[in-house]
């Protein structure tokens, strides 16, 4: 019997040459665009992490989490936390530690998160999520047990003065830092890609599929999906260290369900199962974010105003049109060409 495939799971060559000229252009970038849409395509590379963090649950394990930004804001807060107002802290120990945070909250919520199903999971991971919000939103200063006074700004958030010190290159460098972000993504990107066909990655597919029938045959589904939580989570720890770092600040609406919803429109939108679905999803979210914030006043009437009803309008025609997303529609237009040759 095959595995069974996620959507696009064995990405075509048109999307394998269309991912490569866009990682070509994201390397050459910082050569032709200014400072400003340099942090802007940081920014969009660090939600791409952040999706595809999401679409490990999602797209590969069937796990729809309304509460995985969760984990993104706590990468953040660990690296203010960990941070120092007299000067940076070495990145290769602050990184390090705010991904083993994240994914030991990820651990812990997990073991009693994934023994629901269905709607419940759903539930249950917005309200561990909300409960960490409001637990940073309501505290200026946490001091729990006696321990040493956790300072989260309430709020009003908490900034972050330096960017972490990596010795060997200097992240206060906006190219370098961009370059960096860039690694990242692409290391994520290979790592998840390598997971998906190992036997890990088939188990949790086979899971999605028919989860009794994996039962069935000897598979625990409990700590195959506890480890595929735990991972998104401490990968989702990444992408929120990486935002706090460049951004120098960080408040509880990472941890939103606002938050949590723009990840799962982002993986919807590029197309679930395969993680490149992720990132083309996370740039074009953002990119139409922006095009829509940017429309013009017509007859009095603020267009850019209401930029989440075109949003909504545009992930809704997405879904009708195109209900593989945006990468599955360009597979489709690939195809259809070379069938015209």
């Amino acid at each position: 019997m095959s595995a069974p495939k996620s959507n696009l799971e064995a990405l075509p060559r048109s999307i394998q040459f269309v991912l490569l000229l866009g990682f070509v252009a994201l390397a050459a970038f910082p050569f032709v665009g200014s400072e400003f849409y340099q942090q802007m395509v940081a920014r969009m590379m660090i939600l791409a992490i952040f999706a595809m963090s999401l679409d490990l649950l999602q797209g590969v394990t069937g796990l729809v989490s309304l509460g995985h930004a969760a984990y993104f804001g706590l990468g953040g807060y660990a690296l203010a936390l960990m941070s120092s107002d007299n000067g940076p802290v070495s990145l290769w120990w602050t990184l390090p530690a705010a991904v083993a945070v994240a994914g030991l909250f990820a651990l812990v919520i997990g073991f009693f998160v994934v023994r629901t199903r269905g709607i419940y999971f759903i539930m249950v991971t917005m309200a561990f999520a909300q409960m960490l919000f409001f637990l940073v939103f309501d505290n200026k200063e946490l001091n729990f047990l006696g321990l040493l006074p956790l300072r989260l700004g309430g709020s009003d958030g908490v900034y972050i003065n330096f960017k972490p010190d990596a010795a060997l290159f200097d992240l206060e460098n906006k190219k370098v830092f961009y370059y960096f972000v860039l690694a990242c993504l692409v290391l994520v990107y290979v790592f998840l890609r390598r997971l998906l066909w190992s036997p890990f990655g088939r188990a949790l597919a086979g899971i999605r599929v028919n989860e009794h029938r994996m039962r069935a045959v000897g598979f625990g589904s409990f700590s195959y999906k506890l480890t595929a939580f735990t991972l998104a989570g401490a990968l989702a720890g990444l992408a929120g260290y990486l935002w706090g770092a460049q951004t120098g600040f960080v408040n509880p609406e990472l941890m939103g369900f606002h938050m949590s919803a723009h990840a799962i429109m982002m993986v919807i939108l590029g197309g679930m199962g395969n993680f490149a679905g992720a990132i083309v999803g996370a740039f074009a979210f953002e990119f139409m974010l922006e095009l829509f914030k940017d429309l013009p006043t017509v007859g009095g009437f603020r267009l850019g105003k209401h930029w989440q009803l075109w949003m909504g309008l545009f992930i809704v025609a997405v879904i009708i049109f195109a209900p593989r997303g945006l990468l599955g529609l360009m597979e489709r237009f690939g195809r259809k060409g070379a069938d015209h040759e």
